[in-house]
Formats: C-alpha cells, structure tokens, sequence
C-alpha cells in the first residue's frame, strides 16, 4: 500500500453560516497526482487554504506523512514541506522576478548579503529544468498574467516543497502552456511530489491526474481512480444529477457594425508597438473572438478601445461616430463595457464593501447620487 502523504480527517469549517468544509476527510498518496474537482462553492480552495495554513480549521485533522500537523500560518507548512500556488497571484508587483522567487530564503539575518548573481543563476537553470521560462530582471508589474503565474510555480518549486497545491493553476494559460505545466508535474510525479490539483476541467483531470475527489456543498461525495472513470460521471458527481450537453440553436444573422476600428496602432508603456495597423467591425449581435498567445497585443488593444491606452495612430467609431478622443468615462456612458482579465488589479476594490464597487464608475449617475452625494 503506498504511502499516504497528506489525510484530513473530518475536517470542518464554518463561514458565518455557511458550510465551508462538511466533515471533509481525504488521503492523498505520496508520488501521486490528485485532483479535487467540483463547482464554484463546493470548498476546493477552502479545504487546501485550511492546509496550508492559511485557515484554521474549526475541528478535524491534518497528518503529513502520517504525523499530526497543526498549521498557524503557511510558514508552518512549508517548513511541513508543502508549497501553494493561488489561483489568485501571491506575488509583490513593484518588486522583480528575482526578488520575488527569494521571498522566504533572504539569508540569516537582517544584514546578511544577498548572493544576487548566484540567485540569478539558480532561477535560471531552474527555470529551464522545469521549462518555465522566465526573465529573474523583469519587474512582475509588467509581466502578462500568464508569466505571472509561471513565477508563482517556480518560487514553490525553488522553495523544494515535497507536497505541491495548486489551485486553478491553467486558469490563464494557453493550451500549448498547459501542455508544458502537465509536462512539469509529470516530471515532479517521477521525482516522487505529491500534488494536489483544484480544477474545474475535467478534460485536464483525465489527462493528467491518478486520482480525483468530487466536492460538493462542503462535503466528499466520492473518490476515483482516473482509469477507472469518466467525465459524465465526474459531472454527474458534481452537480448531483445527470449533466447533458446542450444543444446549440441557430441565432439571428448579425446586424450592421456598432464598432468599427481602423489602422488602429498602439503601444505598451515602454513604447514597444504591440498593435500595427489592425482593423476589424463587431457587428450588432455578434461575439467577435481575438485569439493569440498572451502578451501579442490583446491588453493593449482592448484598453485603447475602452480609453484605457491612448493609440498611436487609427480611429475607433462607435456608431459610425470617432470616439478616438473620447474619455474611459464618456465611452463607457455611451454603451461599451470591459471586464478585465485580473480582476482583482482592475476590476474590484477587494476591501470594499460590494455596494461601493457596484457603483464604482457610476457614482455621478442616479440612482447612486441625491444632489452632490452619494445616495
């Protein structure tokens, strides 16, 4: 029988009344890949938050490799030898690559040097043996989402974690990108890491995990091993009843063109041209796609359409009128919305209430306004 490298034993957990973590109870086999799957809300991240640390369960179990563990902080459980990389980037943005893989391991004390040139080196070479390609020089504020994410994975790796979590870690990856992350934990499996994997695609869970755990409503409703199941029934797990495919319908023919761009040109902050004269129309009731790897222009493109990013050259119409001069605000009053794709940069005020980040934007516009205050 191998070896169990981590088991939670009647692990709960309550968020004011909701049910977090039911009586949860999970053995994961050391050298194995195991995937926790279910829907949004069924306590995947909850569950691997409360052992790494970062949650204090409110009673149940942890052992690693068969000790009692009791976490107080994730520093306790990578001393424990475990390692997370969040769905959400744990990273310091105004810091650089380098920096941010030596988090943790500064040296002994406060005025220890730093061995930057060797630390360079490391990251590199590590980089490579992993094909996580990164640069130690950049800053991470510049980074695409996608690099971003391949330094939280290095720093884990580079830390020498025996036990690996990664919640969503694909979320932003290209599918080419996936491939070589299922490459990377294929060669962690073969030096004997254990991973735990959150996901919500059961395509990566058949192609890449040994085992998987179905969560739901904060409770286990079963193990599998992966040869011995298959998606339907995976699905079938995870929402209670059984799942079938919708059927597609034929929509209306699209309209005339609400936006049309032209010779649109635009740059990043270093002024690097990352869009050269392109021009396309979205006409009315139509999804419109813009495919590529990340950081080939995409960011820039979408922010100079919304007023974000002042283009270089080109116009932008929006109705058949130029709104190339127009303001974020006046585009927005206008019609054309942007969800971001870190929505926690851009997006939200994450310590404000969800009142105050509805009306971000719309706080001049009734009903949010009596008079010259906020209502």
């Amino acid at each position: 029988m191998p070896e169990i490298a981590v088991e939670l034993r009647e692990i709960h957990k309550v968020f004011s009344r909701v049910k977090a973590s039911d009586g949860v109870s999970l053995a994961v086999r050391a050298g194995e890949i195991h995937a926790l799957v279910g829907e949004n809300g069924a306590g995947k991240s909850t569950l691997m938050k409360i052992l790494y640390g970062l949650y204090a369960p409110d009673r149940g179990d942890i052992l690693i490799h068969g000790c009692p563990a009791h976490f107080r902080s994730p520093g306790d459980a990578r001393r424990a030898g475990l390692g997370m990389v969040h769905q959400h980037f744990m990273l310091v943005r105004p810091f650089t690559v380098l920096q941010n893989l030596l988090l943790g391991r500064e040296g002994a004390g406060a005025i220890a040097p730093l061995p930057m040139e060797a630390a360079a080196r490391e990251a590199r070479e590590a980089s490579e043996r992993y094909g996580l390609t990164v640069d130690p020089s950049a800053l991470v504020e510049d980074l695409p989402v996608g690099v971003q994410q391949r330094v939280e994975i290095l720093r884990v790796l580079m830390h020498g974690a025996d036990i690996l979590i990664f919640d969503e870690p694909t979320a932003v990856l290209t599918p080419p990108e996936v491939q070589e992350f299922f490459a990377v934990l294929r060669r962690l499996r073969g030096q004997g890491k254990t991973t735990l994997l959150i996901t919500h695609k059961l395509d990566e869970v058949m192609a890449i995990a040994d085992r998987v755990t179905v969560l739901r409503a904060g409770r286990v409703i079963g193990v599998r091993d992966v040869a011995a199941t298959s998606p339907d029934e995976l699905a079938q797990m995870m929402v209670g009843r059984e799942v079938r495919a919708g059927e597609r319908t034929a929509g209306r023919p699209p309209g005339d063109p609400v936006l049309a761009v032209r010779n649109l040109q635009v740059r990043d902050r270093r002024k690097v041209l990352r869009v050269e004269g392109l021009s396309f129309d979205v006409r009315a009731g139509e999804i419109l796609g813009i495919a590529g790897v990340e950081g080939n222009g995409q960011a820039e493109l979408v922010e100079a359409v919304m007023g974000m990013r002042r283009a270089a050259t080109g116009r932008i119409a929006l109705g058949g009128e130029d709104i190339s001069t127009w303001s974020t605000r006046r585009r927005r009053d206008s019609g054309i919305g942007f969800i971001p794709e870190d929505r926690h940069r851009h997006g939200l005020l994450l310590e404000a209430p969800l009142w105050e980040n509805r009306i971000l934007g719309h706080q001049s516009s009734k009903p949010n306004v009596n008079g010259p205050w906020i209502d």
